[in-house]
């Protein structure tokens, strides 16, 4: 029995968890649609790969090293003595252990990498986010997804507030927001909706068709009828 109504417990909290869900308004934005067309977020991240590109150099000059003394071994191994290989030998295990030391301090997780990105890409991610946070309450949205880390199945495009959040940050989205009307009218979803009478159209018509009647009634007399009317008021006079 307790097992039972245990269950009917769980099953009222789920739906009334998920009724809540159904109630509330949701939209979703592509952040990397906005960086795309962000002017300071394109900025940042071009000074992110210039630092990175600088490392890469760096790697690729220390690669060059250790190719050209591996070259040198292999050929003098023969006529070197001990002492001299084993001291070559020695200097390349060093410059590989320098170059693995210096692509881990830049590129392993909590690196420097992370730590350049969070410090250049910290302040427009504020600036993105605030952004969100202004058109979310705007149009009165009770939950924003973001479409690129979190892809969805299918999204009704009526509910990307992208473009409205790139306008809120000084972008010309003028061929963004065509393609998006593009998109809104393509939904099949939304060409059923605008052929669907709605019911204000239905209450509309049903007034209509009763009140025709009641027109016709209250229209004017015919003329027979007129005359009929002025030969009995003659009669009793």
């Amino acid at each position: 029995m307790q097992k039972y109504l245990k269950l009917l417990v769980f099953a009222i909290l789920f739906l009334t968890f998920n009724n809540n869900i159904f109630c509330q308004k949701v939209g979703f934005v592509s952040s990397e649609t906005i960086r795309k067309n962000f002017a300071e977020a394109k900025a940042a991240e071009q000074r992110v790969q210039t630092i990175v590109d600088e490392w890469k150099r760096e790697l690729a000059a220390m690669k060059k090293q250790i190719e050209d003394l591996e070259f040198e071994i292999k050929k003098n191994r023969l006529i070197w003595t001990d002492t001299e290989r084993s001291g070559k030998e020695k200097e390349l295990q060093e410059l590989i252990s320098k170059r693995e030391k210096y692509a881990k301090e830049k590129f392993e997780p909590g690196g420097e990498y992370d730590l350049v990105v969070k410090e250049v890409m910290k302040p427009i991610e504020q600036k993105i986010y605030a952004a969100i946070q202004d058109v979310a309450a705007a149009e009165k949205y009770d939950i924003i997804w973001d479409q690129s880390t979190q892809p969805l199945t299918y999204v009704n495009f009526k509910y990307d507030i992208t473009v409205k959040v790139l306008r809120r940050l000084g972008v010309d989205v003028s061929q963004l927001e065509k393609e998006l009307d593009q998109k809104i009218k393509n939904d099949p979803r939304n060409q059923e909706q605008e052929e669907k009478p709605t019911d204000r159209t239905r209450r509309r018509s049903r007034t209509t068709q009763t009140t025709e009647p009641q027109k016709q009634e209250e229209g004017t007399v015919p003329p027979e009828e007129k005359e009929k009317i002025q030969r009995e008021l003659e009669r009793k006079q």
